[in-house]
């Protein structure tokens, strides 16, 4: 997999979320392969998850999941991924998804994704992962987030050059602009 080209996604795994969530994951690994990305995400083949690496794999794209074993033995991964990367955890998870990537987007999901961001959004300002940060603002679901980060700012917890290192972005079709800044 070449890193130049290869980007981190970031996404829920939930069959409970609105429908758009997954629309919207799916137009976005659509877009991300006719721009010529590879996509690496964390395997899954249910949600936003696996929305993602249909887009991709119906658009031609090459997608690499990354899941940890107890995910695999719950048969949790997506079974046309371009490669299957089992690991031992979630944190050599992270780090393999992040180490491969030019860039890292992350769509609306819930705790694992928050985590997932925020670890790449500390080591971006500590100078460890000096790529972009695409958050994907389907429904305006990021508003709150950036609403506790402006806070934050105020509060003097961070600088505000550090949250506008995070690139928002309303549409799918924004994403690949986006991650051409940096």
């Amino acid at each position: 997999m070449h890193e130049s080209k290869t980007v981190c996604v970031y996404c829920a795994s939930s069959d409970e979320s609105e429908p758009i969530y997954r629309d919207v994951a799916r137009r976005l690994g659509g877009l991300l392969a006719a721009h010529g990305y590879s996509v690496i995400y964390g395997g899954g083949s249910k949600g936003s998850m696996g929305a993602l690496a249909d887009g991709v794999l119906a658009n031609g794209g090459t997608i690499t999941g990354v899941m940890p074993r107890f995910m695999l033995d719950l048969e949790w991964a997506h079974k046309g991924l371009t490669e299957l990367k089992v690991v031992e955890d979630m944190r050599a998870r992270k780090h393999a998804m992040l180490s491969e990537s030019a860039g890292c987007i992350t769509l609306p999901g819930g705790p694992g994704t928050f985590e997932e961001l925020f670890e790449a959004f500390t080591l971006q300002r500590l100078g460890l992962y000096a790529k972009p940060i695409v958050l994907l603002n389907t429904r305006n679901y990021f508003a709150p987030l950036k609403t506790l980060l402006d806070h934050s700012v105020t509060e003097r917890f961070m600088r505000s050059g550090h949250v506008e290192t995070l690139l928002f972005v309303a549409e799918p079709e924004d994403v690949p602009r986006a991650l051409a800044t940096r």
